[in-house]
């Protein structure tokens, strides 16, 4: 086992360098991976905004001044003059989302049960404007119910009934599920940017290997021993498998280290055993690439175009919802792909029965599938040369 040897004291006597990578890698995939779990959790969350809005009136009635008083929680005024041009230069340039303006009669109209409406004019299809039209109608309709069944009703009381209703709100609390699908969001953002840092630290640590052992005169001296060049190939496969798993180690404690929330649970065991199958895939291609690569130069560019490229594509920094389906198409034909559709098809999982589990599973197996075939074409390339 001295090939396997010298495997592990190159790796020793290189890993400060190794672990400046992990650490650099690792930092920046959390900061990526965190500010994506952030976005999806905004995303999925409501938050009211308060719309700018202008506000005019021709008239002074208790009802306006209730209705204004209760439209400033959703709204906030801002001062125009009130003229045509900078009305119009207002939308336009966007400092009010809408303008509404009272015509003078509309309290008495309304108090006699009388059909009108506020004057509005807003930016055509703007969002912002649903919230302000939900509330006015939600104002106006509940006063509606009271002129028509209490007669009699002043607006001073008109008002004061109004405030109590609109003051009555239902709390919400996310349930124990809701949050679990939270924490697993974010488990899964923080273990799909988990590709990039490992195949980027296993391609340059196995550059490395690669690189010493494709020296001229140590593979003239290899050729020279008494041990097979399958067992000296077998032997350094196994090197490097035990490389990736150091790797995959340190790195898989940083990240369950970061969501430490989710250790505990079923879903996390299975991300994990993909992180272990993807870093297996992982081994076969840094093989296959030290196998083409003749300099350090040549290693660290093919590190950076092979983890940057399966990443963009594969759907590791943008989700792959969000990717076009022709692109989805390309990235299939490599691992990191299935990777992280399998990470995606665990984070949903709520019932883990052989049913739920199978197309899990079937990423796994092409995942593995990758690995050997990058492993076997690296001993079919290796056996290659040495024959030369």
């Amino acid at each position: 086992m001295q090939v396997f040897k010298l495997c592990l004291m190159i790796i020793y006597k290189n890993k400060a360098t190794l672990l400046i990578y992990i650490v650099i890698f690792m930092v920046v995939s959390s900061f990526m991976s965190s500010v994506s779990a952030k976005e999806m959790e905004d995303s999925t969350s409501f938050k009211p905004v308060k719309t700018e809005v202008a506000f005019f009136s021709d008239e002074d009635t208790p009802l306006i001044n209730g209705f204004r008083e209760e439209l400033a929680d959703v709204a906030n005024f801002v001062d125009i003059p009130d003229e045509t041009v900078a009305l119009q230069d207002a939308l336009y340039y966007r400092e009010v989302s809408c303008i509404i303006r009272v015509p003078e009669g509309f309290t008495k109209k309304f108090m006699n049960g009388e059909n009108v409406q506020l004057e509005k004019i807003s930016i055509p299809n703007s969002t912002k404007n649903v919230h302000i039209d939900l509330f006015i109608d939600k104002y106006f309709n509940t006063a509606r119910l009271y002129v028509q069944n209490m007669e009699g009703i002043t607006q001073q009381e008109l008002v004061r009934y109004l405030k109590k209703d609109l003051s009555e709100t239902v709390s919400t609390e996310m349930v124990e599920d809701e949050k679990k699908t939270s924490d697993m969001a974010s488990a899964k953002y923080s273990l799909n940017f988990f590709a990039y840092p490992l195949l980027s630290v296993i391609i340059m640590g196995m550059g490395t290997l690669m690189l010493i052992f494709n020296d001229r005169d140590l593979k003239m001296r290899n050729n020279c021993s008494p041990v097979s060049s399958t067992s000296i190939s077998m032997q350094f496969v196994l090197g490097n498998l035990v490389f990736t798993f150091l790797s995959w180690l340190i790195m898989l404690i940083i990240c369950l280290a970061m969501n430490f929330r989710n250790i505990f649970s079923p879903n996390t065991v299975f991300h994990i055993a993909g992180s272990f199958v993807f870093a297996f895939c992982c081994s076969g291609i840094s093989f296959f690439i030290g196998n083409l690569t003749n300099s350090h130069e040549a290693v660290t560019a093919a590190a950076n175009v092979a983890s940057l490229g399966l990443s963009f594509i594969s759907g590791v920094f943008v989700p792959q919802e969000l990717i076009g389906s022709s692109v989805l198409k390309a990235a299939s034909f490599t691992p990191t792909y299935w990777y992280v559709r399998a990470n995606n098809t665990i984070a949903d999982l709520t019932v883990f029965s052989y049913e739920a589990l199978k197309p899990v599973l079937n990423d796994f197996l092409i995942i593995i599938g990758f690995g050997l075939a990058f492993f076997s074409a690296s001993l079919a390339i290796r056996k290659a040369k040495t024959n030369d």
